[in-house]
């Protein structure tokens, strides 16, 4: 009888039922004594792509440019953040490809600086699937992706961290990067909220988030477009950006509550 009368009421639309949430793709945390901000999506997300240049063949720069863009395109941006090193006109250090088109070239000497902190590593997209591997590995493999950003220091190197990194290095900065966990197909796009060193970041991929491939992406000038928590992350002009979009029309507006009449 008790559950005849809840069926009624639900027909009546006198009762309603919760809907789960969707959670976060952003979310806080502590890793020894650091906060950082972790971003996890799927290595195969449709959305996951670069971008660097705009309609007008400059630089997009700004997290909130590209979002007027996508919206535009009845698209918006669900997360975003800095991709990889450039020059002074924004143009990328290492190797770019977007849509197919490498826009510029694989980057294999020794140079100054972390880009040239060997061994250096590429973030790519073949096939939908996301994937991080050091530059020597990414050339033995001779992918074709749709898209790819280079950048250096490899952060974790088949499970290792990097052999030039020291726990006791006293190199603090803001800092932001990428890592795959291949056994569960993540991908974890990380920025630290305060500063830390090489070997810190490195062992939060590692041996918190379980990425056995690991890319540093930039510091200093780190940024995050996270709306889910409410970042939208503003400074200097940016060159690559890594996003995640969604379809608007596509998009199946959450609620929390369901009807039932």
């Amino acid at each position: 009888m008790i559950a005849f009368t809840l069926k009624m009421l639900m027909v009546s639309g006198l009762v309603s039922v919760e809907t789960p949430q969707t959670p976060p793709n952003c979310r806080p945390v502590t890793y020894e004594a650091a906060s950082y901000t972790v971003c996890s999506f799927r290595q195969s997300d449709p959305g996951l792509r670069l971008f660097l240049l705009g309609p007008d063949g400059e630089p997009f720069g700004h997290f909130t440019f590209l979002n007027d863009h996508l919206t535009a395109k009845d698209e918006r941006l669900v997360f975003a953040m800095n991709a990889g090193m450039y020059h002074e006109d924004r143009a990328p250090v290492g190797l770019y490809i977007e849509d197919g088109e490498t826009l510029a070239p694989l980057q294999t000497g020794e140079g100054y600086g972390n880009f040239h902190l060997l061994p250096n590593g590429v973030f790519y997209i073949e096939n939908g699937i996301a994937h991080v591997f050091q530059t020597s590995a990414y050339q033995a493999l001779a992918p074709d992706p749709d898209f790819a950003t280079q950048s250096g220091p490899m952060l974790v190197i088949d499970g290792d961290i990097h052999p030039a990194f020291r726990a006791t290095s006293t190199s603090f900065k803001r800092r932001n990067g990428v890592g795959v966990n291949e056994d569960t197909g993540e991908v974890f796009f990380v920025l630290s909220d305060g500063f830390v060193n090489f070997h810190t970041f490195a062992s939060l991929f590692r041996d918190h988030l379980g990425a056995k491939q690991a890319l540093y992406l930039d510091g200093t000038i780190s940024r995050l477009y996270a709306p889910d928590i409410h970042r939208n992350d503003v400074g200097v002009r940016m060159g690559p950006i890594v996003a995640v979009t969604r379809s608007v029309s596509e998009e199946i507006k959450p609620t929390n509550e369901t009807e039932f009449r």
